[in-house]
């Protein structure tokens, strides 16, 4: 079989990498398109994967409207001349493959009701559009999964932290037969908000980053990651690690608090404990499943973040050794009731139902 990946984030380098080269050691044959985003080309090469770049990614509405003609006849041209059978992932290949022979599945774990543009650009046009288990979703070509996006490369199954990465990162640790022990440290992740569903969204004020340095700094250290520049102030606390390095990272963390969704479900699925603070909060599905049923999160609305902040406090309160055993065990009866995500898509696409 000829596939096609479509990469517009680079979380979805995460995500597709597994099935990647599983596919490939099958005997498919693989092409992997991807927009001009530093970070992810940079994650692509790390991992070894060949890339054909379709164009520069924008932040205004009507620029991505524009882009997402370019990136199509790019795609299109590609699907025709490679005679591609399947293409996977998001709008562009869902809307190319209406125009050529190529079948499309796409996979989304966000609700409708938080992206109607995708709801009417993208779902109509795949041929399947694959959502975690519980997610509101109206389009009769839905297929749903009992798994998360993150597990798809954070199941056990696929990922096993590795400690060299704290010594990369300038944190004390020690080896012992129960495991890693390392010092106390908190990774605080801020999103940029560019995307089209983010509009009108709110996440961490400056404000409340400068008052969530001061509160963190005084158990352990402070490592910031944002998916734009850093702003000035805050750049002393930059994480200076290979982005590939990140959930070694993350699972190894006392916490994870910002106002990102993937890497706030990254944590969860490592068992670190997770807050989050965006105007999502209560929307989306997998996130609310992750905080009400497994215990792993917890979310809050930007005009509460106080209750934020008393919130990071009880937990610091409980000890932090006894903190990681609670979450390892609350992740563990998670990892009994979801499944391996590239396991079963690779399943999925080489028994060709969709």
């Amino acid at each position: 079989m000829r596939i096609l990946i479509d990469i517009s984030h680079p979380a979805h380098v995460h995500l597709f990498r597994h099935s990647f080269f599983e596919l490939r050691q099958r005997g498919h044959e693989l092409w992997v398109t991807v927009k001009d985003i530093p970070s992810a080309t940079a994650l692509l090469r790390s991992f070894g994967i060949p890339y054909i770049q379709i164009g520069r990614k924008y932040d205004s509405l009507i620029m991505k409207g524009l882009g997402q003609i370019w990136y199509n006849l790019r795609v299109w041209w590609l699907a025709v001349s490679k005679r591609i059978d399947l293409g996977i992932h998001g709008i562009t290949v869902a809307q190319v493959s209406r125009l050529c022979r190529m079948r499309s599945i796409v996979l989304d774990d966000d609700d409708d009701e938080v992206e109607p543009l995708v709801v009417r650009w993208e779902h109509p046009f795949a041929d399947a559009v694959l959502s975690p288990e519980g997610t509101p979703r109206a389009t009769p070509n839905a297929v749903f999964v009992p798994s998360y996006h993150e597990l798809a490369y954070l199941h056990p199954s696929r990922f096993a932290p590795d400690p060299a990465v704290l010594d990369r990162a300038g944190i004390k640790y020690r080896l012992s037969e129960m495991g890693v022990s390392a010092e106390p440290f908190f990774v605080l992740r801020f999103n940029a908000f560019k995307a089209h569903h983010d509009i009108g969204v709110q996440g961490l004020s400056n404000a409340n980053k400068r008052r969530l340095i001061d509160l963190l700094k005084q158990y352990g250290k402070v490592f910031i990651t944002t998916e734009r520049d850093i702003d000035p102030e805050f750049a002393q606390y930059q994480l200076r690690v290979p982005p590939e390095d990140i959930h070694s990272l993350l699972y190894y963390a006392t916490m994870l608090v910002g106002d990102s969704q993937t890497m706030t479900s990254e944590a969860a699925v490592l068992g670190t404990p997770a807050i989050r603070s965006n105007s999502f909060v209560g929307r989306i599905h997998y996130l609310e499943e992750q905080e009400h049923r497994y215990g792993l999160t917890y979310g809050f609305l930007p005009q509460d973040t106080d209750k934020m902040f008393r919130k990071i406090e009880q937990l610091l309160s409980m000890g932090l050794p006894e903190l990681h055993t609670e979450w390892q065990t609350r992740r563990a009866r998670l990892l009994q009731e979801k499944i391996d995500y590239t396991q079963w898509l690779v399943d999925y696409i080489t028994r060709g139902k969709w």
